[in-house]
Parts: structure tokens; C-alpha cells; sequence
């Protein structure tokens, strides 16, 4: 397993564990991984520890022979697109820690087809990190640095994949909570060449996040949820820190959680191409399972993190996959979560099919419940163990963490891959049974924590 490498790249607080040397020293063993052939795009979000970190990374890489091209502050998808179609680009790096609150960075491998590395890929680079193998170069040998945009021919290829005129035609009101992220750099001038109407909140990059923290909750949209309702907009949209999931608001004011907009979109694709396979994490939502299969398609579980539904769907040749977060993997586009491509999915489909509550109640319903619960990272494999013994007799699997089967639903505990935490995720039809569940089973994790905390 990775030491450094969590579900989505290196995380830490800057100048604690996320700091200078480290991101000097990883791409110094990314660049030697590599080797000195051909470039590596490093572009950011827009948390003000970006230029530090770019620097160091960039030094790094050049300090073995790569040369560095300089995206920018961009969505972390743009990135992935622009590392996928340019040829001599053999690496990508996108500095950001996603959702995290704004002290937290990161860094985040991206592979030559624009996905991002596998774990075995990340032991690799770790390996060089930590035995500090690295292959510096002459001072005549070391890599050059310059600057490009990814912008455009992303956001082209997201227009190449919706209906133009339609949207244009039912000149769709749209409210767009950009919560000071890297989407401000993209999602209002795409969705205004898609002819939609568009009222921005918290669109000026920074990354103190001024507006509300990164991670799209319903707490944290509050704005926005009673703007698209006191406007009388068709939707609103919400984006995260770097602009990969999307989370939307009904029509109502409703918040629409992730997995129902995975849903959803499962449905359609599967109808559309009478049949497919579609991949999703163990914590997505039944109705997935549900409309999948109902559609003529098959569903592919895997392990939690969207690097590892990606791979999984280029393996098994799927069509659509995603996680229950609002990331959305689109496989005639890229293999990653984009943001802005799964924002103009659904303003198409609310401009063909009607209204967005209207296509929501057409779905399966579950309520989905999901908390974190702290726990210590060196106590997380022990508390895996102790999970396992005392849940044996239940009918379950562990493809990650441990996720338990009950007559009225099921319950997931799993260790967090970028947070000192337990992810604890409860589904039932019944709101009453579900929030019970939680309650339970947070209860019993807290107990098994102390445990492990205090050994005898």
C-alpha cells in the first residue's frame, strides 16, 4: 500500500505535512520515474499555497530533465484533457486538495491518457521518494519551463458532446455557485456559449473560500439553493474546490445529492445505448443498481476513489461511471470526474426532457446517509480488523473497508483516503431506519476507536 498517496493524490496542511521539500523531493522521484523525456503540465487551483507548491514541483521535475509546461490556475479535469491530447506531454500534475478546507493542499498524479496513476504506479514514484534515488541531471541537461492554456480545447470538447441548439432554444436560467474554486476560470462562459442565462455566486477565484467551504454540502449551499428558488431559475449548479463533481439544485430549491444526478444520468445513457456496462464505488445508492439493470445494462462495483472506477471502466469497456459524490466519468470524453462536462449533461437534459424535480421523481428512492467520524490515521488498518471480527457472522463484503447487508438496507464503513477519518454511509428506503443505522453503527466505530486508542 502507499504510504504517501491517499484516494486522490498527496494531501496535508501546508507547511505541516504538505509542505516545500516534499513537493521538491516527489517530483524530483516523478521526473526520474518518467525519466527525461518528453513534458509534464502542472496547473492549480486556486488556494493561495498554489504558486508555492508549483514552484517547488516545477523545480523538481526540471532539476531531473523534464521540462514543465504551466497551465495555470484551471479546473483539475481541463488538466487531465490537456495532458490526454498533447502528445509530448508524458505527465500531468494538478496541485489542489479538491474539497479540503483552505489550509489543506495537495498533489495529484495524472498518467499520459489523462487519468490518474494507479496505485501501483504511486508505489513506484514513492519507492524513488523514499530511498531518494533520483536521476539529477548535468546543469546543461536540465528541463525548461513554459507556460500554456487548457482552457479551450476543453471546453470545445465539452461543447462537441450537448445538443447547442437545443439548449439554446429553451433559454435556461442557470444560478452557478463556483465556491471561489478553479471553476471560475470556465463553467460561466461555457455555460453562457450554450445559451444559457447565467447568474454567478462566489466566481472570483480565491482560495481563502470566502463564500462557503469548497466541499458542495447543503449547508454550504444555502445561497444558492434559495436564489435558483426565489428567481424562479430552471437549476442551480455547484462545483467544488477544483472543479470536478457538480452538485445541483432542483427548479424547487432542492438539493439533489450526487447520487441521484448518478442515477439519473445511468439511466439515460443505458436506455440510449439499450444496454452497457457502468461502473460505481460500493457507496453509491441502490437506484443506481436499480435503473441499470432495469435499462438492459450491467453495474460494476468497485473499491472507493474515482482513479479506480476509471481504470475499471477503460478495463471492462463501460460506458458511464461515477461516484456518489457528483463526479462523473464520462467515457466518450475522458476517463475522470468533469465537472463541467456533467453540468452541460444535465442542462441538456432539463432543456429536452422538462423540469429537474420532474426527472428526479421518475427515479428509485433511497435515503442516503453519510457521516465522518475522526479517527486517527495509524489507527485505521487496526480498526479495519477489529470492524471485520466483530461483524464475521453478518452478510457483507470488504472490497473497501466493510460494508454490511440488513433486510432494510445496508451501512459501509470505510477509512477515509484523504482525511483523518471513517467514512460511515447508511442506505434504507425508510429515513427513520436509515438515521438509525447511523447511529448504531457511528456508535460502535467511536467504541472501536477508543479501543484501539487505549490498548490493554
Amino acid at each position: 500500500m502507499t504510504e504517501l498517496f491517499g484516494t486522490n493524490g498527496v494531501r496535508g496542511v501546508v507547511n505541516e505535512d504538505m509542505d516545500s521539500k516534499l513537493a521538491l523531493d516527489l517530483a524530483k522521484a516523478m521526473g526520474t520515474w518518467i525519466g527525461a523525456e518528453g513534458a509534464v503540465a502542472v496547473g492549480t487551483d486556486t488556494r493561495i499555497s498554489n504558486e508555492m507548491l508549483k514552484e517547488a514541483v516545477s523545480s523538481g521535475l526540471m532539476a531531473v530533465g523534464c521540462d514543465v509546461v504551466d497551465l495555470g490556475e484551471v479546473p483539475t479535469p481541463a488538466i487531465q484533457y490537456y495532458v490526454k491530447k498533447k502528445e509530448y506531454v508524458r505527465l500531468g500534475v494538478a496541485i489542489t486538495a479538491s474539497h479540503n478546507p483552505p489550509e489543506f493542499n495537495g498533489i495529484k498524479c495524472i498518467g499520459e491518457d489523462g487519468t490518474e496513476l494507479t496505485e501501483e504506479m504511486e508505489e513506484e514514484i514513492e519507492d524513488i521518494y523514499f530511498k531518494e534515488s533520483f536521476k539529477m541531471v548535468d546543469w546543461s541537461d536540465v528541463g525548461k519551463k513554459r507556460s500554456d492554456d487548457p482552457l479551450d480545447i476543453y471546453k470545445e470538447a465539452i461543447k462537441d458532446k450537448v445538443d447547442i441548439d437545443t439548449i439554446k432554444e429553451a433559454e435556461l436560467k442557470v444560478i452557478l455557485d463556483c465556491a471561489n474554486g478553479a471553476g471560475c476560470y470556465l463553467s460561466p462562459y461555457l455555460l453562457e456559449e450554450l445559451g444559457c442565462e447565467v447568474v454567478t455566486l462566489n466566481a472570483q477565484p480565491d482560495g481563502t473560500f470566502p463564500g462557503h467551504n469548497s466541499e458542495p454540502t447543503k449547508e454550504n449551499l444555502k445561497d444558492l439553493i434559495e436564489l435558483t428558488k426565489k428567481t424562479d431559475a430552471d437549476i442551480g449548479i455547484a462545483h467544488d474546490g477544483d472543479a470536478d463533481r457538480t452538485i445541483f439544485i432542483d427548479e424547487k430549491g432542492g438539493y439533489i445529492h450526487g447520487d441521484r444526478t448518478l442515477t439519473l444520468v445511468a439511466k439515460k445513457l443505458v436506455e440510449e445505448n439499450e444496454g452497457g456496462i457502468v461502473v460505481t464505488p460500493v457507496s453509491s445508492s441502490s437506484s443506481v443498481k436499480d435503473v441499470v439493470e432495469a435499462a438492459g445494462g450491467e453495474l460494476i462495483y468497485t473499491a472507493v476513489g474515482s482513479p479506480i472506477v476509471a481504470r475499471r471502466m477503460m478495463e471492462e469497456g463501460a460506458i458511464f461511471g461515477g461516484e456518489e459524490n457528483g463526479g462523473l466519468i464520462f467515457a466518450d470524453h475522458q476517463f475522470c470526474r468533469d465537472a463541467a462536462m456533467t453540468a452541460a449533461q444535465i442542462v441538456e437534459m432539463v432543456a429536452k426532457k422538462g423540469r429537474l424535480s420532474d426527472l428526479m421523481a421518475g427515479l428509485p428512492t433511497y435515503v442516503l446517509e453519510k457521516i465522518g467520524v475522526p479517527c486517527p490515521d495509524e489507527l485505521k488498518e487496526e480498526l479495519l480488523k477489529e470492524l471485520k471480527k466483530e461483524y464475521k457472522d453478518e452478510d457483507h463484503d470488504d472490497a473497501d473497508g466493510l460494508k454490511l447487508y440488513y433486510k432494510e438496507g445496508w451501512v459501509l464503513m470505510r477509512p477515509s483516503g484523504t482525511e483523518p477519518k471513517y467514512r460511515l454511509y447508511c442506505e434504507a428506503v425508510d429515513e427513520k431506519v436509515a438515521q438509525r443505522m447511523v447511529a448504531e453503527h457511528q456508535k460502535k466505530l467511536r467504541e472501536l476507536i477508543d479501543k484501539a486508542d487505549k490498548p490493554s
